[in-house]
């Protein structure tokens, strides 16, 4: 099956998952489970979906960081999803050459975009193939900053959930099932523990104390506490699709 076919097919695939809001690859794996009315996606578009699902933070970056125009979330679903494919064809493809996958994507922009979009297109995967070691170096940099918030992130929450954190039981937690709930007498003042010395230095439990909570918890330090960083369509992907040979479904994309 000829590639352009494919392109046709990965881009009915990304435009619906982003359309519903759907995560791109649990999608393609309901398509290729059913395709429905149409033919089963071609190897190339399967290739090509799965690509932009696992470089889309990347792709996502460049583009904006090279658009002079909008930002992806700003541009047209169409636009954004034609630009994806083909940044993923120059990025990490090496088997098409840059200038095939940007006239591919002209094609789908003239097809299915408004008049618009092709010079837009044109101009942002031609920035992007000049500086294709630029580009790359940055998506590396971005995934690398990504990995280190999210080792934070699940480092404050281990450290958060630890029996010994401040504040924390180390009994396994208030309902004494390791749920890392806080210690409410503690923190409420209830029910401590109080000692104090006779004049003979024995120590003795101050009920007074115990129940008005005037033993001071004193902090153990200080929590950082970072925070991480459409219209729905009906499932009937096969009402929508772009067919194989021709277009159906054209409004989709209007």
């Amino acid at each position: 099956m000829a590639r352009s076919t494919a392109r046709k097919r990965a881009l009915n695939t990304l435009y619906e998952a982003d359309e519903k809001g759907q995560d791109i690859s649990s999608l393609l794996t309901e398509r290729i489970a059913h395709p429905g009315a149409e033919t089963p996606l071609p190897d190339y578009a399967i290739e090509m979906v799965r690509g932009v699902a696992d470089e889309l933070h990347g792709i996502d970056h460049a583009l904006d960081e090279y658009s002079t125009k909008w930002s992806v979330r700003r541009m047209a679903v169409i636009d954004r999803n034609i630009l994806r494919i083909a940044v993923w064809e120059v990025l990490f493809n090496d088997e098409v050459p840059d200038k095939v996958a940007i006239d591919e994507a002209l094609s789908l922009a003239k097809d299915y975009s408004d008049d618009d979009a092709p010079s837009f297109v044109h101009g942002l995967l031609s920035t992007v193939s000049t500086k294709r070691n630029d580009v790359l170096t940055q998506i590396a940099e971005a995934r690398e900053q990504a990995r280190l918030r999210e080792e934070r992130r699940a480092t404050e929450e281990r450290r958060k959930n630890s029996p010994t954190a401040p504040g924390f039981l180390k009994s396994g937690g208030v309902s004494g099932q390791g749920d890392g709930a806080e210690d409410v007498n503690a923190a409420e003042g209830g029910d401590v523990d109080a000692e104090e010395k006779t004049s003979d230095g024995q120590l003795v439990f101050d009920p007074v104390v115990g129940q008005t909570g005037d033993v001071p918890i004193e902090p153990t330090g200080t929590e950082d506490r970072s925070i991480p960083n459409n219209s729905i369509i009906d499932d009937g992907a096969s009402d929508e699709s772009i067919g194989d040979d021709s277009v159906t479904g054209v409004s989709s994309f209007s």
